[in-house]
């Protein structure tokens, strides 16, 4: 694995069948800033231009990713909120619009936007073992994101997405595949390699850009409008 000189809390290795396996560093919990989004969103734009074939997202140490950084955004100032609303909204398109597959390996806990990212990607693989995922943001006093709830809406079933939005009620892994918020658990050991492996194969189906640009076109073109025209009321109220 070897460092992206472009990023500070990124990783990036490009494997021989072209797969992009990006990993989350930011100890100890990987939690999102403007910086990260920022990062995540450059590395993603130069895999989607460049060579990838398929876009594995992980992460290093026990966490996946614990959503935003409550106490680092608490202080910043209103462009910064707004900045950061902006790029998590970019990301989440990126990630749900992207023209090759984009495997999520989670390999810890996975709590608010830390599963929206995941819930953007187009499968979703999580390390067996006491590890939790929630939709936490009503209990954290973090509002969704407008291309964020786009995404959730679509990518959960009604009654799912009500109960976990509302309540934030955490998971373990079995739970979360069985209510189809994963689609696989695998041993801990073997999670990114199969990942990578479950990548590829999804990249030799010749007409996967063209179906899954398909199947997503309703909430793509919502998260687009969300994107292009900055139509989300969090830009200007969010955890204000």
């Amino acid at each position: 694995m070897t460092k992206s000189p472009a990023t500070a809390t990124l990783t990036v290795d490009v494997n021989p069948d072209g797969v992009a396996l990006i990993t989350l560093d930011r100890p100890p919990v990987n939690a999102l800033d403007l910086g990260v989004l920022e990062e995540l969103q450059l590395v993603l734009d130069e895999q989607i231009a460049g060579e990838a074939r398929a876009i594995v997202l992980t992460a290093r140490g026990r966490c996946f990713c614990a959503g935003i950084d409550t106490k680092l955004v608490a202080v910043y100032d209103a462009a910064q909120r707004r900045a950061t609303v902006a790029g998590l909204n970019r990301v989440v398109h990126t990630l749900y619009t992207a023209p090759v597959p984009v495997v999520a390996a989670l390999n810890g806990h996975a709590l608010g936007g830390g599963v929206v990212l995941p819930l953007a990607c187009d499968r979703r693989l999580i390390a067996s073992g006491e590890i939790s995922v929630g939709l936490t943001e009503v209990q954290a006093g973090v509002p969704y994101p407008a291309a964020a709830m786009h995404v959730v809406r679509a990518e959960l079933r009604p009654a799912v997405a009500r109960e976990l939005c509302l309540t934030g009620r955490v998971l373990s892994p079995q739970e979360a595949l069985a209510l189809e918020v994963v689609d696989r658990v695998c041993a801990p050991d073997a999670l990114v390699a199969q990942a990578v492996a479950h990548a590829a194969e999804l990249a030799e189906l010749p007409a996967y850009a063209r179906v899954k640009q398909q199947l997503r076109q309703e909430t793509a073109e919502l998260t687009h409008v969300v994107v292009t025209q900055e139509l989300d009321p969090m830009l200007d109220s969010w955890l204000a």
